[in-house]
């Protein structure tokens, strides 16, 4: 009786394996196995979140799939990378990252590196610039700095947290006019209803989350913190145009777990490349200069020394 009990056992093993196998085999091929997320590290109406939900939604329509957007704020970005690295690198976790990755590492606050991703590709340049209400007395940027300088420590800048870019860039552009000014660190989304409100100044922050309210004159943009003019603020000088030495361009991209499939990885990047390229997302995404389309992967490693210092 025994002989014939180990048989039954072995078959039923047999039987478990092969299903589990044909199972295996079975994984749909990406992306239809499930939704797509993106984590995007600040809140939602922030500029990170805005076109972020402008290239998810033109992915979905390239993949064939549902992308969608998770925001995962806070700790300069270190909670929403902190959880994407730790996903499965199958594809179906993703991140919106940014400059954040080297600041949030170089300040102490993450413990690990952009090494910790492959990178899929860089999407966007955005310009950091500086805006005061639409009513304000101040026209130019020599008239806030002139204001700075006779208040020392009376002008309130908002940004939007501390060790962000935004505040790095502020502290640049002031430390670069020789004034003090204060800093106001705010959750990225709530710089905009605070410089509406009137509850600061001026503040520094990137264009998608002001692009509306300059529209409608709300806002009033003193400078741009590039080494050129935005094609999307052809009017707006920038601060070196009116003597001042700043220059600090914020990059956005896509970035998978390390380890993702390379053919996976490709199939993202082609997706991203063909939604960059459309003209909804470039109208969409106007207040942001699309890239130059290319994988950062090559020249991400480049980037970290500078990003480091900005």
């Amino acid at each position: 009786m025994k002989a014939p009990i180990k048989i039954l056992a072995a078959l039923a093993c047999a039987t478990v394996i092969g299903s589990t196998g044909a199972a295996h085999a079975q994984e749909p091929p990406f992306p239809q196995k499930g939704v797509i997320e993106i984590t995007v590290l600040f809140p939602a109406g922030s500029s990170a979140d805005v076109t972020a939900r402008l290239l998810a939604d033109g992915m979905s329509r390239q993949l064939g799939a549902n992308v969608i957007v998770v925001n995962r704020p806070g700790a300069g970005g270190a909670i929403g990378y902190r959880y994407v690295a730790g996903q499965k690198p199958d594809g179906y976790s993703l991140v919106w990252n940014s400059n954040s990755i080297s600041t949030t590492y170089h300040s102490g606050t993450l413990s690990f590196d952009y090494q910790s991703f492959d990178a899929v590709a860089q999407v966007l340049v955005e310009s950091p610039v500086i805006a005061v209400r639409g009513d304000s007395k101040w026209k130019t940027l020599a008239d806030l700095v002139g204001a700075a300088k006779s208040q020392p420590k009376g002008i309130t800048v908002a940004n939007s947290g501390i060790g962000s870019h935004t505040h790095i860039s502020s502290v640049a552009l002031f430390k670069a006019a020789g004034v003090e000014a204060v800093d106001v660190p705010f959750g990225a989304a709530q710089v905009v209803t605070s410089l509406l409100g009137g509850q600061v100044d001026a503040a520094v922050q990137l264009p998608a989350a002001l692009s509306e309210h300059v529209k409608s004159g709300q806002l009033r943009l003193l400078a741009s913190l590039t080494a050129k003019r935005d094609p999307a603020f052809p009017d707006v000088p920038t601060a070196r145009e009116q003597g001042l030495d700043v220059s600090l361009e914020a990059w956005r991209g896509i970035a998978a777990p390390k380890g993702t499939p390379r053919a996976v990885v490709a199939a993202l990047e082609a997706a991203i490349r063909k939604t960059v390229e459309s003209p909804a997302f470039a109208q969409g995404s106007a207040p942001a200069s699309p890239s130059r389309r290319r994988k950062i992967s090559a020249s991400w490693s480049r980037r970290k020394t500078r990003n480091s210092r900005a």
